[in-house]
Protein backbone atom coordinates (compact mmCIF):
# COMPACT_ATOMS: atom_id res chain seq x y z
CA UNK A 1 0.00 0.00 0.00
CA UNK A 2 1.56 3.37 -1.36
CA UNK A 3 0.76 5.96 1.63
CA UNK A 4 -0.03 9.46 0.66
CA UNK A 5 2.18 11.95 2.89
CA UNK A 6 1.87 15.88 2.88
CA UNK A 7 0.19 15.56 -0.62
CA UNK A 8 3.83 13.41 -2.32
CA UNK A 9 2.35 11.28 -4.62
CA UNK A 10 4.16 8.56 -6.80
CA UNK A 11 5.47 10.43 -10.33
CA UNK A 12 4.17 6.92 -11.92
CA UNK A 13 0.56 5.22 -11.16
CA UNK A 14 1.27 2.41 -13.05
CA UNK A 15 4.63 -0.44 -11.71
CA UNK A 16 6.88 -2.04 -14.17
CA UNK A 17 4.71 -5.05 -14.73
CA UNK A 18 1.73 -2.74 -16.40
CA UNK A 19 -0.12 -3.22 -13.58
CA UNK A 20 -1.69 -0.63 -11.14
CA UNK A 21 0.04 0.44 -7.97
CA UNK A 22 -2.51 -1.43 -5.87
CA UNK A 23 -2.36 -4.90 -8.80
CA UNK A 24 -5.30 -3.89 -10.34
CA UNK A 25 -5.57 -4.30 -14.52
CA UNK A 26 -7.31 -1.21 -16.08
CA UNK A 27 -10.35 -2.30 -15.81
CA UNK A 28 -10.79 -3.92 -12.48
CA UNK A 29 -12.62 -2.90 -9.84
CA UNK A 30 -11.35 -2.44 -6.02
CA UNK A 31 -12.68 -5.23 -3.69
CA UNK A 32 -16.39 -4.46 -2.59
CA UNK A 33 -18.57 -5.48 -0.02
CA UNK A 34 -21.93 -4.85 0.72
CA UNK A 35 -24.62 -5.75 3.84
CA UNK A 36 -27.95 -4.17 4.42
CA UNK A 37 -29.92 -4.34 7.63
CA UNK A 38 -27.26 -3.35 10.29
CA UNK A 39 -28.34 -0.54 12.23
CA UNK A 40 -31.64 -1.78 14.41
CA UNK A 41 -32.87 1.61 15.06
CA UNK A 42 -33.11 2.58 11.43
CA UNK A 43 -36.10 1.73 9.21
CA UNK A 44 -33.40 1.05 6.46
CA UNK A 45 -30.11 0.76 6.43
CA UNK A 46 -27.27 -0.37 4.65
CA UNK A 47 -22.95 -0.89 4.72
CA UNK A 48 -20.37 -0.96 2.10
CA UNK A 49 -16.52 -1.64 1.66
CA UNK A 50 -15.54 0.00 -1.49
CA UNK A 51 -11.50 -0.58 -1.76
CA UNK A 52 -10.76 1.16 1.61
CA UNK A 53 -14.14 3.38 1.98
CA UNK A 54 -15.72 1.86 4.71
CA UNK A 55 -19.38 3.71 4.85
CA UNK A 56 -22.62 3.09 6.45
CA UNK A 57 -26.20 4.98 5.56
CA UNK A 58 -29.55 4.72 7.37
CA UNK A 59 -32.50 5.56 6.28
CA UNK A 60 -35.61 7.30 8.06
CA UNK A 61 -38.99 8.06 7.12
CA UNK A 62 -41.71 8.91 6.04
CA UNK A 63 -41.16 11.06 8.82
CA UNK A 64 -43.14 14.90 9.88
CA UNK A 65 -40.51 17.32 7.86
CA UNK A 66 -39.01 19.95 10.69
CA UNK A 67 -38.80 22.88 9.81
CA UNK A 68 -42.44 22.35 8.77
CA UNK A 69 -41.63 25.15 5.81
CA UNK A 70 -39.94 22.74 3.91
CA UNK A 71 -42.74 20.36 3.77
CA UNK A 72 -44.78 19.95 0.40
CA UNK A 73 -48.28 19.51 -0.27
CA UNK A 74 -47.97 17.72 -3.53
CA UNK A 75 -45.09 14.91 -2.36
CA UNK A 76 -42.84 13.91 0.05
CA UNK A 77 -38.78 15.55 -0.02
CA UNK A 78 -35.75 13.72 0.28
CA UNK A 79 -32.73 14.95 2.70
CA UNK A 80 -29.68 13.44 2.22
CA UNK A 81 -27.00 14.39 4.70
CA UNK A 82 -23.26 13.23 3.65
CA UNK A 83 -20.68 13.40 6.80
CA UNK A 84 -16.89 12.24 6.66
CA UNK A 85 -15.83 11.38 9.92
CA UNK A 86 -13.20 13.32 11.73
CA UNK A 87 -10.36 10.64 11.39
CA UNK A 88 -11.82 9.06 8.32
CA UNK A 89 -8.81 11.09 6.23
CA UNK A 90 -5.28 11.33 6.61
CA UNK A 91 -5.48 14.81 7.91
CA UNK A 92 -8.01 14.89 10.39
CA UNK A 93 -10.79 17.34 9.19
CA UNK A 94 -12.96 19.41 11.17
CA UNK A 95 -15.83 17.88 12.94
CA UNK A 96 -18.53 20.48 11.32
CA UNK A 97 -19.82 19.64 7.80
CA UNK A 98 -17.91 21.37 5.17
CA UNK A 99 -18.88 22.87 2.05
CA UNK A 100 -17.88 19.43 -0.45
CA UNK A 101 -20.05 17.31 2.15
CA UNK A 102 -22.75 19.72 1.69
CA UNK A 103 -22.40 19.82 -2.25
CA UNK A 104 -21.87 15.59 -1.98
CA UNK A 105 -25.41 15.63 -0.37
CA UNK A 106 -27.07 17.54 -2.98
CA UNK A 107 -25.83 15.64 -5.52
CA UNK A 108 -27.09 11.81 -4.17
CA UNK A 109 -30.24 13.66 -3.56
CA UNK A 110 -30.15 14.55 -6.97
CA UNK A 111 -29.02 10.85 -7.72
CA UNK A 112 -31.68 9.35 -5.84
CA UNK A 113 -34.86 11.20 -6.60
CA UNK A 114 -35.78 9.42 -9.40
CA UNK A 115 -36.49 6.21 -8.49
CA UNK A 116 -38.54 7.21 -5.68
CA UNK A 117 -42.60 7.49 -5.79
CA UNK A 118 -42.35 10.85 -3.25
CA UNK A 119 -45.49 11.44 -4.62
CA UNK A 120 -46.99 8.98 -2.60
CA UNK A 121 -45.97 10.59 0.91
CA UNK A 122 -47.27 14.47 0.41
CA UNK A 123 -46.27 16.42 3.45
CA UNK A 124 -43.38 14.07 4.48
CA UNK A 125 -39.60 13.39 4.22
CA UNK A 126 -37.05 10.61 4.02
CA UNK A 127 -33.88 11.25 5.60
CA UNK A 128 -30.97 9.67 4.72
CA UNK A 129 -27.61 9.72 6.96
CA UNK A 130 -24.44 8.79 5.38
CA UNK A 131 -21.65 8.34 7.41
CA UNK A 132 -17.96 7.83 6.20
CA UNK A 133 -15.85 5.98 8.46
CA UNK A 134 -12.88 5.71 5.84
CA UNK A 135 -12.11 7.08 2.92
CA UNK A 136 -9.89 6.51 0.20
CA UNK A 137 -11.15 8.16 -3.40
CA UNK A 138 -14.66 7.67 -5.00
CA UNK A 139 -16.92 7.90 -1.59
CA UNK A 140 -19.80 10.20 -3.75
CA UNK A 141 -20.19 7.12 -6.06
CA UNK A 142 -19.76 4.28 -2.77
CA UNK A 143 -22.15 6.41 -0.75
CA UNK A 144 -24.83 6.71 -3.44
CA UNK A 145 -24.60 3.22 -4.21
CA UNK A 146 -24.88 2.53 -0.58
CA UNK A 147 -27.54 4.80 0.06
CA UNK A 148 -29.92 3.00 -2.93
CA UNK A 149 -29.77 -0.33 -1.26
CA UNK A 150 -30.60 1.44 2.57
CA UNK A 151 -33.32 2.59 0.95
CA UNK A 152 -34.56 -0.60 -0.68
CA UNK A 153 -33.72 -2.52 2.97
CA UNK A 154 -36.32 -0.08 4.21
CA UNK A 155 -38.76 -1.05 2.18
CA UNK A 156 -39.35 2.36 0.44
CA UNK A 157 -41.55 2.35 -2.80
CA UNK A 158 -38.65 2.70 -5.69
CA UNK A 159 -38.90 2.02 -9.71
CA UNK A 160 -35.08 0.61 -9.44
CA UNK A 161 -31.70 0.83 -7.41
CA UNK A 162 -28.95 3.77 -8.16
CA UNK A 163 -25.50 2.23 -9.19
CA UNK A 164 -22.82 4.79 -9.15
CA UNK A 165 -18.90 4.16 -10.16
CA UNK A 166 -16.03 6.54 -11.27
CA UNK A 167 -13.69 5.68 -14.52
CA UNK A 168 -11.14 8.21 -14.90
CA UNK A 169 -7.21 8.30 -16.60
CA UNK A 170 -4.18 8.17 -14.88
CA UNK A 171 -0.78 8.04 -17.17
CA UNK A 172 -2.72 8.73 -20.30
CA UNK A 173 -4.20 5.85 -19.89
CA UNK A 174 -8.11 5.40 -19.04
CA UNK A 175 -8.88 2.85 -15.88
CA UNK A 176 -12.18 1.82 -14.03
CA UNK A 177 -12.77 2.79 -10.45
CA UNK A 178 -10.02 5.47 -9.24
CA UNK A 179 -8.34 4.50 -5.68
CA UNK A 180 -7.78 7.96 -3.69
CA UNK A 181 -4.08 8.51 -5.00
CA UNK A 182 -5.39 8.11 -8.22
CA UNK A 183 -7.91 10.53 -8.00
CA UNK A 184 -5.72 12.82 -6.35
CA UNK A 185 -2.78 12.60 -8.87
CA UNK A 186 -4.34 11.40 -11.74
CA UNK A 187 -5.42 13.28 -14.85
CA UNK A 188 -9.53 12.65 -15.19
CA UNK A 189 -12.16 11.62 -12.79
CA UNK A 190 -16.00 11.07 -14.29
CA UNK A 191 -18.14 9.73 -11.47
CA UNK A 192 -21.53 8.35 -13.17
CA UNK A 193 -24.54 7.16 -11.92
CA UNK A 194 -27.31 4.92 -13.08
CA UNK A 195 -30.99 4.39 -12.29
CA UNK A 196 -32.22 1.11 -13.88
CA UNK A 197 -35.32 1.03 -14.46
CA UNK A 198 -34.25 3.36 -17.44
CA UNK A 199 -30.81 2.72 -18.20
CA UNK A 200 -30.46 6.35 -17.69
CA UNK A 201 -27.49 8.13 -15.57
CA UNK A 202 -28.73 10.29 -12.97
CA UNK A 203 -24.70 11.41 -12.17
CA UNK A 204 -22.05 12.58 -15.00
CA UNK A 205 -19.75 15.00 -13.76
CA UNK A 206 -16.34 15.57 -14.77
CA UNK A 207 -13.24 16.92 -14.10
CA UNK A 208 -10.23 16.92 -16.14
CA UNK A 209 -9.53 17.00 -19.78
CA UNK A 210 -10.27 14.56 -21.95
CA UNK A 211 -10.61 14.05 -25.94
CA UNK A 212 -13.89 12.77 -27.55
CA UNK A 213 -13.27 9.66 -28.04
CA UNK A 214 -11.52 8.92 -24.57
CA UNK A 215 -14.85 10.17 -23.83
CA UNK A 216 -16.89 8.16 -25.19
CA UNK A 217 -14.78 4.76 -23.89
CA UNK A 218 -14.93 6.23 -20.52
CA UNK A 219 -18.92 6.07 -20.76
CA UNK A 220 -18.49 2.21 -22.36
CA UNK A 221 -15.89 1.09 -19.66
CA UNK A 222 -18.78 2.94 -16.84
CA UNK A 223 -21.35 0.99 -18.36
CA UNK A 224 -19.60 -2.04 -17.69
CA UNK A 225 -17.98 -1.07 -14.23
CA UNK A 226 -21.72 -0.30 -13.18
CA UNK A 227 -23.49 -3.41 -14.15
CA UNK A 228 -21.06 -5.55 -11.77
CA UNK A 229 -21.25 -3.56 -8.95
CA UNK A 230 -24.97 -3.50 -9.51
CA UNK A 231 -25.28 -7.01 -9.34
CA UNK A 232 -23.60 -6.94 -6.07
CA UNK A 233 -26.15 -4.41 -4.80
CA UNK A 234 -29.00 -7.49 -5.50
CA UNK A 235 -26.58 -9.96 -3.99
CA UNK A 236 -26.29 -8.20 -0.85
CA UNK A 237 -30.22 -7.77 -0.81
CA UNK A 238 -30.95 -11.54 -2.12
CA UNK A 239 -28.53 -12.40 0.99
CA UNK A 240 -30.64 -10.63 3.31
CA UNK A 241 -34.01 -11.95 2.55
CA UNK A 242 -32.77 -15.35 2.15
CA UNK A 243 -31.80 -15.12 5.73
CA UNK A 244 -34.87 -14.23 6.85
CA UNK A 245 -36.36 -17.03 4.89
CA UNK A 246 -33.75 -19.51 6.41
CA UNK A 247 -34.23 -18.36 9.85
CA UNK A 248 -38.36 -18.82 9.35
CA UNK A 249 -38.41 -22.40 7.88
CA UNK A 250 -36.03 -23.30 10.73
CA UNK A 251 -38.53 -22.54 13.23
CA UNK A 252 -40.94 -24.24 11.45
CA UNK A 253 -43.08 -21.35 10.00
CA UNK A 254 -44.15 -20.63 6.69
CA UNK A 255 -42.24 -18.26 4.87
CA UNK A 256 -44.52 -17.53 2.52
CA UNK A 257 -47.25 -16.09 5.01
Amino acid sequence: MTLLIQDKYPEKLFREDGKRLDGRDKDDLRNIKMEVGVIKNADGSAYIEWGNNKIFASVYGPREVHPHHLAKPDKGILRVFYRMTTYSVFDRKRPAPGRREKEISMIIADCLEPVLFLELYPGTSFEIFIEVVDADGGTRCASTTVAALALADAGVPMRSLVTSCAVGKIDGQLVTDLSGIEDKAGEADLPVAMTWFNDELSLLQFDGKVNKDEFNEFLEMAEEALGQVYQIQLDALKRKYQQIRDNVQEEGGDPEE
